[in-house]
């Protein structure tokens, strides 16, 4: 298989403290990776990176294909905008900005595609609604709509489960599951191991570092648990950005 992203010695971090050491991998086209590791474990700044919204400290991510289009992007809910006077059908549209532009057309087909989109996530009937009025769920499918419109082949996904009904979660997993049989590749940040163990083949455990990556069943050992939790524990905030370790002292997957 051909690497989508490869990532090396990529450090990341705020304000030149370090929160993602030394990190080198590949992932795969048509990965489906889950990313765990307990709070603090730098899984939101390693996505943000990936996504080119976080500048790294140190080191490279590399992409098969640099075009900005190739890459979508969900954030965390909390860092959506839901006061935003924007109905669903608009703000599923701006899935075409990065292909259209902020001032381009929404011709014939595009409005087709994005009520497709609204209609694969269950919001028929809900494209005038306000996007503030909308569940927690509710918001989430439409952020899962736009992701559709956007049709790219690298699709990154930061705890899109969080505080979702059963029912919710379940259908926005099918669509991820919908995106790996159509060869895309996916890389979400996520919680719920009993889920990742279940739905996801490959997963990258980290505590600001690589704990593992590789089968998913490997890395959730409990034996791996315990030391990504124990590496969180004792890390330094304040620490500086820190050397390249010895090869012989890193991490191994």
């Amino acid at each position: 298989m051909n690497a989508a992203i490869t990532l090396r010695d990529a450090t990341l971090g705020y304000d030149r403290h370090p929160a993602v050491h030394h990190l080198d991998g590949a992932i795969e086209q048509g990965d489906l990776l889950a990313i765990c590791g307990p709070n603090g474990a730098g899984k939101s700044t390693l996505l943000k990176g990936i996504a080119g919204v976080l500048p790294l400290l140190g080191g490279a991510i590399e992409r098969a294909d640099p075009d900005p289009r190739a890459l979508a992007y969900l954030p965390q809910a909390a860092e959506i905008d839901r006061s935003f006077p924007i109905d669903v059908f608009d703000m599923v549209s701006m899935g075409f900005w990065r292909k259209s532009g902020l001032f381009g057309g929404i011709g014939a087909n595009k409005r087709k595609a994005i009520f497709e989109a609204i209609g694969a996530v269950g919001l028929d009937g809900l494209e005038d609604r306000p996007i503030g009025t909308l569940s927690g769920g509710q918001a989430q499918r439409m952020l899962f709509a736009r992701i559709i419109v956007q049709n790219a082949p690298i699709i990154l996904l930061d705890e899109p489960l969080t505080a979702l009904d059963a029912r919710t979660a379940e259908d926005l997993i099918a669509i991820v599951q919908g995106w790996r049989r159509e060869g895309r590749t996916v890389v979400a940040v996520l919680h719920d191991l009993d889920l990742v163990r279940r739905e996801f083949p490959r997963t990258l455990l980290l505590a600001r570092e690589k704990v593992y990556w590789g089968d998913t069943a490997a890395a959730l050992s409990d034996a791996n648990l315990l030391r990504a939790r124990n590496m969180c524990e004792a890390f330094d905030e304040q620490a500086e950005a820190c050397a390249r370790p010895p090869a012989g002292a890193r991490s191994a997957a």
